[in-house]
């Protein structure tokens, strides 16, 4: 993939599922050799293997099944680690550590490596050694608090794992790229921490900086971006399908009102005391017409009204279609699929269809052979069960 960002950058990946899953997927995406690191089959416990098409069936990766707990495993992961730009790994605290694979072990042999030790709440602290998943990082980080109510009252559940992928995922992703980026200057590697709770703490700075400086306490109905006002809210429209609308500037919810029929509500955007009733008028005027009725009249006339999209209808979409966000991938001895594709900016939009290849095929032989095992070497460790 020649010309990609990431070119001759190679990364180890420990991961199975999760945020760590996430970042290496994207790393690839932008042209980053990934070699995902599992365990041996007779070994693998508990270990998550995620279905076929989970984390773009992880297209252009490569595998290697090493026992980490044998010496001999040990040995050749850091064999790899040792010519590795990145490692990305996501076990509970200390547990590399207690592997020999950590962060002091790799970086004795590879300085400029960039260790990035993906966790829910990091390395250090009171909740560093606890369990969780996206739910609990939105819970302890204020997003589900500030988000909308259910019918009970309480915090209404996301609609996409935005911890996992955007607080974890993306947050790993670039923090190893600024590490790149300073190791280009002093030559040197760093451990990274990256806590997906603190990820989600980011998320909600606007928020969180708001409170602490002004003692205004943020929930749903806090100001426009949660509700307060009928110009950021959804609708139903005639066919029982929803349209949200974001008409945040004076001049897009002027034109809105005005298309809708609403011109009495043009001076009172922001008048707490009539909400109510303009949110009665603008729902009242959506139920004359269809979803996609709204979408045609109102898209282009400057009024920020979009559909509220499922996933079918998003798949479909001319816009995407048009900016290949979905793409075809091929199985060997199976149909081909369509899944997401290259879409983050600056990844090769050109790229060759991804091969998606079954789960039980590794490379192991080969890259171990390129870290400079032998042939008779490789089948040693293979009987004695550290690598498959």
């Amino acid at each position: 993939m020649s010309g990609s960002p990431l070119d001759g950058i190679t990364v180890l990946d420990l991961a199975s599922v999760g945020p760590a899953a996430r970042t290496s997927r994207w790393l690839a995406d932008f042209g980053a050799r990934v070699i995902k690191v599992g365990p041996p089959p007779s070994r693998s416990g508990v270990q998550i293997v995620p279905p076929f098409y989970a984390y773009g069936g992880h297209r252009g990766m490569e595998r290697v099944l090493l026992d980490l707990k044998a010496p001999a495993g040990k040995a050749a992961f850091l064999k790899l680690a040792e010519a590795a730009d990145v490692v990305i790994e996501s076990f509970r605290p200390g547990v590399v550590d207690r592997l020999g694979i950590g962060y002091a072990d790799v970086s004795a042999l590879n300085p400029g490596v960039v260790y990035c030790s993906t966790t829910g709440y990091g390395q250090t602290g009171p909740k560093s050694q606890w369990a969780g998943h996206d739910i609990n990082y939105l819970a302890v980080g204020g997003y589900l608090d500030c988000s909308g109510r259910g019918a009970d009252g309480g915090p209404a559940l996301p609609g996409a794992t935005v911890a996992d992928s955007a607080a974890g995922g993306m947050h790993a992703v670039m923090s190893i790229l600024a590490a790149i980026v300073g190791r280009s200057a002093t030559g040197e590697g760093q451990h990274l921490d990256v806590a997906v709770a603190d990820g989600v703490v980011a998320l909600m700075s606007l928020y969180v900086d708001e409170y602490l400086a002004t003692g205004a306490v943020p929930g749903p109905g806090h100001n426009i971006l949660t509700g307060r006002y009928a110009c950021y809210e959804v609708y139903p429209a005639a066919d029982g399908e929803w349209l949200a609308v974001g008409a945040i500037e004076p001049h897009f919810y002027a034109n809105l009102c005005k298309a809708l029929g609403c011109d009495q509500w043009l001076a009172h955007q922001l008048d707490d005391a009539v909400q109510d009733d303009i949110r009665a008028s603008f729902r009242e005027a959506f139920a004359t017409k269809d979803r996609d009725e709204w979408v045609d009249l109102l898209g282009p006339a400057n009024t920020c009204v979009s559909a509220v999209a499922t996933v079918p209808d998003l798949v479909e979409d001319e816009h995407f279609r048009d900016r290949d966000v979905i793409v075809t991938a091929h199985r060997p001895d199976a149909d081909a699929f369509e899944q997401v594709g290259f879409v983050l900016a600056g990844q090769a939009k050109d790229q060759a269809a991804p091969i998606v290849r079954d789960a039980t095929v590794t490379d192991t032989d080969a890259i171990l052979a390129e870290a400079g095992y032998t042939p008779d070497a490789i089948a040693g460790l293979r009987a004695e069960g550290a690598v498959a």
